[in-house]
């Protein structure tokens, strides 16, 4: 089993334990409507065209509201079956869905913390630090290529493993999975700034997504 299926377990599990209602990092979403998000993007893909497409947007919303009318435990099972055979997402599974479930895994696990205070983080293996060192170099990068500041991300063992944006230098230090929060715009994260506390404030407040 590669490392997204790992993740997607644990998410699954998680969301298991914490129930539909709980709530979670993205905004205005509880777990039954992370998990319908989830569903969506690796089953309906003529569903999630609508978040980009203003004229597909009631397709979308009215594709969402069937699925998060159904039973919790269904949506569970279609989420831990994963992309079915005619999503791209299948075969591109180790590669599109990792940091996918990595950081939608941390939503849940992070749901309802202050985004302003630190926060007791999960142990991450080596093994999957490594591997998600890929997608903040390069999906990461996307995301903060707009940065007002010159950002550049360092692991906690001294490596720098991308910069993004321009203007003022600012360091962002932090284990891989963190930085990777970081760079999705998610908060609390466990990370430390080194730079003028301008440059560190316009960061910190930018808008980071997809």
């Amino acid at each position: 089993m590669n490392l997204a299926r790992l993740e997607r377990a644990a998410l699954v599990a998680t969301m298991r334990e914490t129930g539909p209602d709980a709530p979670t990092l993205c905004a205005g979403w509880n777990n039954r409507d992370l998990a319908v998000h989830l569903i969506l993007r690796e089953r309906r893909l003529d569903a999630t065209a609508g978040i980009f497409v203003g004229a597909l947007a009631g397709h979308t919303a009215a594709v969402s509201e069937s699925y998060a009318d159904r039973p919790w435990d269904e949506l569970l099972v279609l989420l831990t079956e994963g992309p079915p055979w005619y999503s791209p997402f299948r075969a591109g599974d180790r590669f599109l869905n990792l940091a996918e479930m990595f950081v939608h895994h941390e939503d849940v696990l992070r749901g309802g913390a202050d985004p302003e205070q630190s926060f007791d983080a999960r142990e991450v293996s080596p093994e999957l630090l490594r591997a998600l060192e890929t997608p903040l170099r390069t999906v990461g990068r996307r995301i903060m290529s707009s940065s007002p500041v010159r950002a550049t991300m360092v692991a906690l063992d001294g490596r720098e493993l991308m910069r993004a944006g321009r203007g003022e230098p600012v360091t962002v230090t932090g284990s891989v999975g963190e930085l990777l929060l970081f760079a999705f715009g998610r908060a609390p994260v466990n990370v430390e700034f080194s730079g003028s506390p301008i440059a560190i404030a316009s960061l910190r407040s930018a808008k980071r997504a997809l």
